[in-house]
C-alpha cells in the first residue's frame, strides 16, 4: 500500500504523492491522468484539490528531495509556495532536519521550520526565487513594453496600473480598492489572459491586492491552470515584492509583511541581496487527511478502494482563521 496526504497552505489544497516510496515512479502521462482525476470534485476524493505535489529523489546536489507541481488541469507549474511549505513539513517529518533545500524546477530553494502560528497550526518558511522582470521571462508581448512596473496597460484593462514579474511563476499584479477586489474584474481578466490571447501566450497568474496599512496586504488570485484559489504562495510573494517596489512608503524590505487572503494569512519578508531579489514566505503547513491506496490502483487512478483517515488539524486551522481580522466580503472557496 502507498500513502497519500491531503494538505493545504492557506487553504490552497493539494495531495502529496511521494514517488520515492513506489516500486517505480509514474510516467508523466500517468501523473497527468492521476492529477486530473483526483483533483476533480466529481471524480476525485475529499472534494478534490488545486493540484498534486510530487516528491522525487533530487536531481540537484545538496537537496533532500525534488518537488514537482502538477496543476489540476494536468499542466506543470515551475513552483508553488503554499505547496512547498507542506512538502517541507513532510520532509521535516521524514528526515528530522529543521533547515534544508528542496529541488524545484528552476533551483534548489531553502526551507525551514518555524514556530507554530497557533496551537495545532505548524508553520514553515520557504524561499521564493529567482525573480525576473523582463518580458521574455514571463513571457508577455504586444503591449509596447519590455517590462511592466506600476504602469497603465490599456490593452489589459482600463484604469488599473499593473506590475508583471516572475518568481519564477509568472504573475500580473494590480493594487486597488476594496470595491474593485470584491468585484468581477479579476475573474474577467484572469479568464481572458489564461485562454488564447495575444498578451500572455502561456497564461499568467493574476493577483489583485488591497493595501490595508503599512506592511499589510490582502491578496486575491486567479491562478493559471486552476482558476480562483483561496491563496497562491508565489502570488502573495510577488505582490509583496511589487508593494515594496511601487509603494516604498507602505512596504519595507527586510521587514515582515502580513498578507491576508481568502484562505487565511501568511507573512512575507522581501530581500535584496547581492543584486538579487528573493522573498521569504512563512505560513501554515496543514495535513488534513492520510490516504492509503494500492500502488496498482494509484497507477490506474482508481480511488474505489482507498482508506482515508482524517486528522484534527483542519479544526485547529479554522480556529486560527476565525481569529483573524476581516477586510472585505470575500469568502473561502
Amino acid at each position: 500500500m502507498t500513502q497519500l496526504l491531503k494538505v493545504h497552505g492557506s487553504q490552497n489544497h493539494f495531495f502529496i504523492l511521494d514517488q520515492t516510496e513506489l516500486d517505480e515512479p509514474l510516467t508523466d502521462e500517468q501523473l497527468r491522468n492521476f492529477t486530473k482525476k483526483i483533483t476533480s470534485s466529481d471524480t476525485g476524493i475529499l472534494d478534490g484539490s488545486d493540484g498534486v505535489l510530487v516528491v522525487n529523489h533530487p536531481t540537484r546536489s545538496h537537496a533532500l528531495a525534488q518537488m514537482r507541481v502538477i496543476n489540476a488541469d494536468g499542466s506543470e507549474a515551475s513552483m508553488c509556495g503554499n505547496g512547498l511549505r507542506t512538502v517541507a513539513r513532510y520532509l521535516f517529518e521524514q528526515f528530522h532536519q529543521d533547515h534544508f533545500m528542496v529541488d524545484t524546477m528552476n533551483a534548489n530553494l531553502r526551507v525551514s521550520k518555524q514556530a507554530d502560528l497557533a496551537e495545532g497550526v505548524p508553520a514553515f518558511a520557504v524561499e521564493i526565487s529567482p525573480v525576473f522582470f523582463a518580458n521574455e521571462k514571463l513571457p508577455f508581448d504586444n503591449v509596447g513594453l519590455r517590462r511592466i512596473i506600476d504602469q497603465y496597460v490599456p490593452e489589459l484593462y482600463p484604469g488599473l496600473k499593473f506590475t508583471a514579474l516572475a518568481v519564477p511563476n509568472p504573475h500580473l499584479i494590480s493594487f486597488m480598492s476594496q470595491k474593485q477586489i470584491e468585484g468581477p474584474i479579476l475573474g474577467e481578466l484572469g479568464k481572458k489572459l489564461n485562454q488564447d490571447n495575444p498578451y500572455f501566450p502561456d497564461g499568467v497568474n493574476v493577483n489583485f491586492a488591497q493595501i490595508i496599512d503599512r506592511n499589510q496586504l490582502f491578496v486575491r488570485t486567479f491562478e493559471r491552470g486552476v482558476g480562483f484559489t483561496n491563496a497562491c504562495g508565489t502570488g502573495m510573494s510577488a505582490t509583496s515584492l511589487a508593494l515594496c517596489l511601487t509603494h516604498p512608503d507602505l512596504g519595507q524590505f527586510n521587514q515582515k509583511i502580513d498578507v491576508y487572503n481568502p484562505g487565511g494569512k501568511v507573512q512575507t519578508i522581501v530581500h535584496y541581496d547581492h543584486d538579487c531579489y528573493w522573498i521569504e514566505l512563512i505560513g501554515n503547513a496543514t495535513f488534513t487527511a492520510r490516504i492509503e491506496i494500492d500502488e496498482d490502483d494509484l497507477r490506474q487512478a482508481n480511488f474505489d478502494n482507498v482508506k482515508i483517515t482524517e486528522t484534527d488539524e483542519q479544526a485547529a486551522y479554522e480556529r486560527f482563521v476565525n481569529n483573524l481580522p476581516h477586510f472585505n466580503n470575500l469568502q473561502t472557496i
